[in-house]
């Protein structure tokens, strides 16, 4: 990892220790074994220092994945974290100017997550996204779209506007034609990720079961939680 990432995360952790994660007031329970603390057990400072630990793990993981499936491409991922006041649970990939991939943790992911092998799946996730060309692929959908519904609507003798409007709308049912499938993908590619850095990636995907469930919904870009979950198991299980 560069000097300048270490350098980065010594400023995070600063910036996210400072946060508080708020606490639960019941009676403790007894413990049997070690286990890793829940949120209401985090302190902001342990948090970040578990996101730092995570992601100086799984990025050379991933970057080694990223090397030996799509040679060529860009493998030098840039982790940041998205503190824009009010972000909800999220994480996000996306490529800047360079071409060069970012992964994007908002703090709420960071404090919510109940263990490590959550943020790394989720990591694991994201980064696959990349390595599949997702991005790329979702572009080309959009642009398909667009010519389809603009050519259907011209051939109606529709004027200017309408055609824009077409555009739009076949821009974005192209754009969502094929997302879940890329979740899919996203999810089996991270699994593998996640297994090679060394943590758990079924236990990583018991996320899903705190998120909604976007259900099977028409043009929806998520599939269903339960779906996205049998496919870490099945893959988990193959490796």
């Amino acid at each position: 990892m560069s000097f300048i990432k270490k350098a980065f995360f010594g400023v995070a952790l600063l910036a996210l220790a400072a946060c508080d994660v708020p606490t639960e007031t019941s009676a403790p329970a007894p413990v049997a074994t070690a286990q890793a603390p829940t949120p209401s057990q985090l302190s902001g400072r342990q948090a970040a220092r578990q996101f730092v630990g995570v992601v100086e793990t799984v990025e050379p993981v991933a970057e080694r994945e990223c090397r030996a499936r799509a040679p060529g491409m860009n493998c030098d991922f840039k982790i940041v974290i998205d503190d824009r006041p009010g972000q909800p649970v999220n994480a996000y990939q996306t490529l800047d100017t360079s071409g060069q991939p970012i992964i994007a943790f908002t703090i709420a992911l960071i404090a919510d997550v109940r263990n490590a092998d959550e943020l790394a799946f989720v990591m694991g996730h994201e980064a696959a996204h990349h390595i599949a060309g997702h991005i790329a692929r979702q572009q080309r959908n959009a642009q398909a779209g667009a010519l389809v519904f603009a050519g259907l609507a011209a051939l109606t003798g529709a004027d200017a506007q309408v055609l824009q409007n077409a555009g739009e709308i076949g821009a974005q049912v192209g754009a969502r034609t094929y997302s879940k499938d890329y979740e899919i993908e996203a999810d089996i590619l991270g699994t593998v990720i996640t297994k090679k850095a060394g943590y758990d990636p079924v236990r990583g995907a018991a996320f899903f079961s705190r998120i909604p469930d976007p259900g099977d919904r028409f043009l929806g870009t998520h599939p269903p939680n339960a779906q996205r979950i049998e496919a870490v198991r099945r893959t988990a299980s193959q490796l």
